[in-house]
Formats: C-alpha cells, sequence, structure tokens
C-alpha cells in the first residue's frame, strides 16, 4: 500500500534536486550503452570544430540523469506507479564535461478522475551551474489515489 497520494502533491510545488556533475565518462558509457556513437559526442577533434567547441552530453543522457535526479530526491516517495507521458522537451542548451545540473521539478496538475488512480503533472527544468536553462519537458504519471483506508 502506498504511503503518498496524489492528493499529497499541490500545484506550484516545487522542488530542487541537487547537483550532479555530469563527466566524459557519462558521455563515453551513455554512447557504447546505446549505440549513439555520433562524433558530437565521442570524437573530441570533430567536436572541437563545432559550435560547441567541445564533445557535449547526449540530449537522452541529460533527459536520463534529470529523472534520476527527481528520483533520488525522494520527493515522489511511492506515490508513482507508472509514466503515462513525457511532453514538449526541447534542448535549451548543451551540457558540457565538467557542467553540474540540477532539477527544478514544479506540479502544473493534479488530474482525480478515476478513484484508484489520478494523473500527476509535472514540469521538469533542467538547469547548469550558471543557472541556464538547458533542458525542459513536462512529465505526466500515473499516481496512487487515497482509499477510505488511507483518507
Amino acid at each position: 500500500m502506498a504511503t503518498k497520494h496524489l492528493e499529497d502533491f499541490r500545484v506550484g510545488e516545487q522542488i530542487q534536486t541537487q547537483g550532479r556533475t555530469v563527466d566524459i565518462s557519462d558521455v563515453t558509457l551513455f554512447a557504447g550503452l546505446t549505440g549513439d556513437t555520433y562524433p558530437l559526442h565521442t570524437n573530441e577533434e570533430y567536436a572541437k570544430g563545432t559550435m560547441f567547441g567541445t564533445r557535449i552530453a547526449h540530449g537522452p543522457l541529460t533527459f536520463s540523469i534529470a529523472i534520476g535526479q527527481v528520483a533520488q530526491h525522494g520527493w515522489y516517495a511511492d506515490a508513482i506507479v507508472a509514466l503515462l507521458e513525457c511532453r514538449s522537451l526541447k534542448a535549451l542548451g548543451p551540457v558540457k564535461p565538467g557542467d553540474t545540473i540540477t532539477v527544478r521539478a514544479t506540479v502544473r496538475d493534479v488530474v482525480k478522475e478515476k478513484p484508484k488512480y489520478g494523473e500527476l503533472h509535472v514540469e521538469y527544468d533542467v538547469i547548469n551551474q550558471r543557472e541556464e536553462s538547458v533542458m525542459k519537458f513536462d512529465w505526466i504519471m500515473l499516481a496512487h489515489r487515497k482509499t477510505e483506508e488511507t483518507r
């Protein structure tokens, strides 16, 4: 039985995660894991000739780290049943090796249409050490609702 429920979240509620520094080994391991060996991520000489001037993290790597940062924060506890949807993913800036990212997660909607489960809509804003937004997306999850026993 869940100890945290959809009803425990409030629109506008926000948390900020601890920072996590992305290093070159993260980028290299992600390239190997996914097979995404595009030279912008795996070839320093190639990357030097791009607008970024160096290798950058894959967008999906930044996304994955952000999801993990909020999970490790413990904010959701055991309220979440499953992912329903990711909306409006925008890569707003590069994440370079050595950058430290944090996530500001904000509840945007709490949908209580069904008796057992509801939807929790959370906006993720991934921020680097210079307070620049590097990625934003909306994460929609299925969450436990309170029952008669837990009200």
